[in-house]
C-alpha cells in the first residue's frame, strides 16, 4: 500500500500542475485592464473638444442663436461619449473583480500544489526507507488519526474543486477579456462614426452660412447703389426745388415792384395776369418737388434702415462662421497628434494663422 501511495499522488500532480500553468496567465488580463483603462482616459479628449465646441458656439449673436444641427450632432456626441466611458468603466470593474478572483484561485492553486508536493516529497522519503535503515524506530500509537485527516475522496474532491474553480475562472477571465476587447472595439466605431457624423453637420453648416453669406453681401452691395442712386436723385430735387424759389421769388419781386405803378398805370395788364399764373405755377411746383423730397427722404431712411439690419445680419453671420471655423479647427485635435497639432485660428485673437481667402478675410474685418 505505501508504494502505491507516491503513485497515487504522482497522478494527481500532472492535472494540478497543468491548471497551475495555465491558471496564472495573469499579464494578458492586466494588460487588458490597462488597455481599457487607456481607452477610458482617452475619451476625456474628445469630451473635451465637444464641449469646447458648444462654449465656442454659445458666443453666437442674435438670430444666429438656434438650435442647428450642429448643435445637435455636439450634444449627442457628449452622450455617446458618456455611455462609452460608462460601458469601458463597467469592463474596467469587471475586469478588476475577475483578476482578484484569479489572484485567489492562484494563490490556493499555489498552496494546494505546495502541500502536494511536500506529501509527496514525505512519501517518497517513506517509500525509501527498509530494514537497514538507521532512524527507524517504534513510535507512540502511530495508528492514530490526526486532527484535520481526511479520506481519500475528500482529498480528491479538494484537488478536483480546486482545478475545477481555477478552470471556470480562466474560461470566465478568456470570456471577459474578449468582451473588453469587443466593447474597446465598439467604443471607437460608435465614436468615430459620431465624430464624422458631427463635422458633416458642421462643414454643411458652414457652406449653408457662407451661401447666406454671401447673398447677404449681394443684397448690401445692391442696398448701397440704391442708397447712392437715391441720394442722387435727392440732390437734384433739392436743386430744383432751389431754382423753383428763386424763380418764385422773382415774380414775387416783379409784381411787389409793379404795385409801385402810379396813377391809371396800375392795372392789370397781361403782364400781371401772366406773373399770377406763373407764382400759382410755381407754388404748385414747388409743392410736389416737396412731397417728392420728403418720399425720397422717407425711401432714403427706410433703405439706411435695411442696410443696418443688413449689416448687424452679415456681421452675425461672420462671427458664426468665425466660431465654427474654431471649432473644426479644435476637432483636428482629435485626428491630429498633440505633439503635431498647430492651431489654424488663434485661441485669443481669432485670427488665422495662414493665408485667407477674402471671404474669411471679411469675416474677420467684421468680427
Amino acid at each position: 500500500m505505501l508504494r502505491s501511495t507516491p503513485c497515487h499522488r504522482q497522478e494527481a500532480r500532472p492535472g494540478c500542475q497543468e491548471t497551475l500553468q495555465q491558471g496564472p496567465p495573469l499579464p494578458p488580463h492586466f494588460e487588458m485592464k490597462e488597455s481599457a483603462e487607456q481607452n477610458l482616459q482617452a475619451k476625456n479628449l474628445p469630451l473635451d473638444v465637444a464641449i469646447e465646441c458648444l462654449t465656442l458656439r454659445d458666443s453666437r449673436r442674435d438670430v444666429d442663436v438656434v438650435k442647428d444641427p450642429v448643435e445637435e450632432e455636439l450634444h449627442k456626441e457628449v452622450e455617446v461619449i458618456d455611455a462609452t466611458k460608462k460601458a469601458l468603466q463597467q469592463r474596467i470593474s469587471e475586469a478588476f473583480e475577475k483578476l482578484c478572483l484569479l489572484q485567489e484561485v492562484r494563490q490556493q492553486l499555489n498552496s494546494d500544489h505546495r502541500g502536494k508536493m511536500e506529501a509527496l516529497d514525505i512519501d517518497r522519503g517513506c517509500l525509501s526507507l527498509n530494514l537497514k535503515s538507521p532512524n527507524i524506530s517504534l513510535k507512540i500509537n502511530p495508528t492514530r488519526v490526526p486532527n484535520g485527516s481526511s479520506t481519500l475522496q475528500q482529498w480528491d474532491d479538494f484537488s478536483q474543486f480546486n482545478k475545477n474553480r481555477a478552470e471556470a475562472e480562466m474560461k470566465e477571465a478568456i470570456e471577459l477579456r474578449e468582451a473588453i476587447a469587443l466593447t474597446i472595439a465598439e467604443t471607437k466605431n460608435e465614436l468615430e462614426a459620431q465624430r464624422e457624423a458631427t463635422e458633416f453637420a458642421f462643414r454643411k453648416r458652414l457652406r449653408e452660412m457662407e451661401k447666406v453669406y454671401s447673398e447677404l453681401k449681394w443684397q448690401e452691395k445692391n442696398i448701397l447703389e440704391e442708397i447712392a442712386e437715391l441720394q442722387q436723385d435727392i440732390r437734384h430735387l433739392e436743386e430744383d426745388l432751389h431754382r423753383k424759389f428763386l424763380n418764385l421769388k422773382l415774380c414775387h419781386t416783379r409784381l411787389e415792384f409793379r404795385t409801385y405803378r402810379p396813377n391809371a398805370e396800375l392795372c392789370r395788364d397781361q403782364a400781371q395776369y401772366g406773373l399770377t399764373d406763373e407764382v400759382h405755377q410755381l407754388e404748385a411746383t414747388i409743392a410736389a418737388l416737396k412731397q417728392k423730397l420728403a418720399q425720397a427722404q422717407d425711401a432714403l431712411d427706410a433703405l439706411y434702415k435695411h442696410l443696418a439690419r443688413l449689416q448687424a445680419d452679415i456681421t452675425c453671420k461672420a462671427n458664426s462662421m468665425l466660431l465654427d471655423t474654431k471649432c473644426m479647427d479644435i476637432r483636428r485635435k482629435l485626428i491630429v497628434p498633440a505633439e503635431k497639432f498647430v492651431p489654424e485660428v488663434d485661441t485669443f485673437t481669432r485670427t488665422t494663422n495662414r493665408t485667407l481667402s477674402p471671404l474669411k478675410s471679411c469675416q474677420l474685418e467684421l468680427a
